[in-house]
């Protein structure tokens, strides 16, 4: 009898699958980098205005979003006529002070004075509205207001 038996053929080796770990890793943190939240469900219909001179804000400071329009074809049910959209919600004239309140309350204390009010109002939109909403806005001293706008010609906003 022979001291050292040779191995029987065994086909292929398994597949080594040490490293199939920080693949997953990898691919998990890459989306998670690479993907944008969306922060709002809009309920109103939001075509903005074009405008030709226009600036960007920049996102260093905090931003609040007040959506105004007639309600988008899902939510007929709540009407035709122009709301107003806080986060994920319609509300009325009287509920922005809170509104803003509760924005100022979520931020840390040295950035509640760069809090900037951004009306993202539909073209279509009826200016009472608006005009209640920046009266509301005055009432509680958020007077740092942006109106969001397409880029484009504003002579293109004229109904004929």
């Amino acid at each position: 009898m022979s001291k050292f038996k040779k191995k029987k053929d065994g086909g292929l080796p398994p597949v080594n699958t040490a490293s199939l770990p920080d693949i997953v890793f990898m691919l998990l943190f890459f989306f998670m980098v690479a993907t944008v939240m969306r922060e709002d469900t809009l309920f109103v219909q939001n075509q903005l205005p074009l405008a030709d001179q226009v600036e960007k804000l920049d996102k260093k400071y905090p931003v609040s979003y007040i959506y105004m329009g007639k309600p988008s074809e899902n939510y007929r049910k709540f009407g035709t006529v122009a709301r107003i959209q806080l986060n994920d919600k319609f509300a009325d004239v009287s509920e922005v002070g809170r509104f803003i309140d509760a924005e100022r309350l979520a931020l840390r204390e040295e950035l509640v004075p760069f809090l900037t009010v951004s009306l993202k109002v539909d073209k279509d939109a009826n200016m009472g509205i608006v005009g209640d909403v920046k009266q509301e806005l005055r009432k509680v001293n958020a007077l740092k207001i942006n109106y969001t706008t397409g880029i484009g010609d504003a002579l293109s906003n004229i109904k004929n």
